[in-house]
């Protein structure tokens, strides 16, 4: 029982509109603009950068908080000796939340992309992923740096996430003198295989619109009352 509490209480955090919300407080829909989507992203070429930002820490930090509270109730922070039932139900929350913000039931199941919720839950399970998440992060402003497409860069971040992982563990299961990865442990090396496949399916437009040529760079601006695909 306490498992579906948990795995219901990380989606129902992940599934707030934050960006969205934002924007409606500033008097603009961000469906009917730019991309249409409700992720930071997409409000920051609407509203600005800084609003870039807000939306970006809101998406994360639901992300981050719904994700350590259920470590903390299942006793899995700080170990990836845990049990595995319990690792298992941990992980569920994560994926749980990063679900919520791309399928949220109070905008009929649309949502953002799940890069900045996903970046939020790999901090949270500390500690096999919040290394890699924090790696993750500098491929990203590197990548963001370099090619100036938030899309992008999030991809090219994201499928970098099960190389940092796969070290992270060997790294603690060397030190802890184990002969062995426990079997909770390759729970998250499987949530850093779903993470970019996450990433890459939310993202099929805008790789649609790489090929093209015609995606945004960061700091342009949109005007459009339409969005598209």
């Amino acid at each position: 029982m306490l498992a579906v509490l948990v795995l219901a209480g990380s989606f129902l955090a992940g599934s707030v509109p934050f960006s969205l919300l934002v924007g409606l407080t500033r008097g603009v829909d961000i469906r009917t603009i730019g991309s249409g989507n409700v992720g930071a992203t997409n409000l920051g070429r609407a509203l600005g950068r800084r609003y870039f930002y807000v939306g970006f820490a809101l998406d994360m930090l639901k992300g981050l908080v719904s994700v350590l509270l259920a470590g903390l109730f299942l006793a899995t922070i700080g170990h990836l000796h845990a049990p595995f039932l319990h690792t298992l139900t941990w992980v569920g929350c994560a994926l749980a939340a990063i679900l919520g913000h791309v399928f949220s039931p109070w905008i009929g199941f649309k949502g953002g992309k799940g890069v900045a919720t996903g970046l939020g839950v790999l901090l949270a399970l500390y500690p096999a992923m919040t290394i890699p998440g924090f790696a993750a992060l500098v491929v990203f402003l590197a990548a963001l740096a370099t090619s100036r497409i938030v899309s992008l860069s999030a991809m090219v971040a994201a499928c970098t996430v099960p190389v940092w992982t796969v070290a992270t563990v060997l790294y603690f299961i060397r030190q802890d003198g184990a002969s062995t990865i426990p079997a909770g442990a390759w729970l998250f090396v499987g949530f850093s295989l779903a993470l970019p496949a996450i990433v890459l399916v939310t993202h099929r437009a805008n790789i649609q619109r790489i090929r093209a040529g015609t995606e945004p760079r960061i700091g342009q601006r949109v005007n459009a009352s339409v969005p598209h695909a």
